[in-house]
């Protein structure tokens, strides 16, 4: 039903097919068309699939949970909560993103996750009930860079979604799949504050036990410099580089609606074309 209902809707929302069709193809130039069509349907019936399991969150607990996820290579994260300085999930759009730090604060405690809340706050009420129903807490924006120092001075878990484009007040450039994006700064920033670990952590489906796992990769290596500046770039090109290996290994399995190339270096023109046809437009109008 999940998959019925994410294909409808998908298919009424031309904007969003023209956006993950042209991402597809700045990010595999290489791949047929046909290939990527495929990655998009399977991207639909993903979404389709997390919207049931974001249905069940209620039901889920700690005794039936690892029925439909599984934890691969938690050791890496005990390695970095270990350390005592809070631990900041590298994570994005990927898979279940919902149901993975569900799942992780039902096995090990509470993940505080920056939110932005929904417009309608009758459904913003609901979905944060469902997100939270098994320990997890919201960090609301006007708050969240003393809120994150604070959980993680007395070392706390905060989740990072770091995938989608950034307004440049907030965002640092660095490459992904091999063109510069506007990414956000936030993570890099509160890692290099604080000396937290960055633990990338990800969910994905596998076929070939019928479950979902949650993956936990070892912490990552972050040197630091005199060079403030540098070391914020630095950061943000690798946790790019983390995220565009896992899109490269499970390129069904991440959003590819977002426009993710909006923002553009200064004096760089709009990359996506019906942007470029408004600037066109604009232009000649002025």
């Amino acid at each position: 039903m999940g998959v019925l209902v994410a294909n409808a809707l998908f298919s009424i929302r031309p904007p969003l097919q023209r956006a993950a069709e042209f991402n597809l193809r700045l990010a595999f130039p290489e791949l047929p068309e046909r290939a990527r069509r495929l990655i998009l349907n399977r991207m639909v019936c993903n979404l389709g699939w997390m919207a049931a399991e974001f249905a069940r969150l209620p039901h889920y607990t700690r005794g039936n949970i690892e029925k439909t996820i599984l934890l691969d290579g938690f050791e890496n994260f005990a390695a970095a909560e270990r350390a005592g300085k809070g631990v900041l999930f590298l994570t994005g759009h990927m898979g279940a993103w919902e149901l993975g730090p569900f799942a992780h604060a039902l096995c090990s405690g509470p993940v505080h996750f920056f939110v932005r809340p929904i417009d309608n706050s009758h459904v913003d009420a609901l979905v944060n009930r469902y997100r939270c129903a098994s320990g997890n807490q919201p960090i609301k924006k006007n708050e969240s860079a003393r809120a994150a120092l604070r959980i993680l001075h007395h070392g706390g878990v905060v989740g990072v979604l770091a995938d989608q484009n950034t307004v440049p007040a907030e965002a640092v450039f660095a490459d992904f799949f091999g063109i510069p994006a506007a990414t956000s700064s936030g993570i890099a920033r509160l890692a290099r504050r604080t000396g937290a670990a960055v633990v990338p952590a990800y969910t994905y489906w596998d076929q070939q036990i019928g479950k979902y796992r949650l993956r936990y990769e070892p912490a990552l290596e972050l040197a630091v410099t005199d060079d403030e500046q540098s070391d914020i770039r630095n950061y943000s090109a690798r946790f790019n580089e983390v995220i565009e290996d896992y899109v490269r290994r499970f390129p069904d399995q991440w959003l590819w609606v977002h426009r993710r190339w909006k923002t553009r270096p200064p004096n760089e023109s709009a990359i996506y074309p019906d942007e470029q046809r408004e600037f066109a437009k604009s232009a000649r109008g002025n």
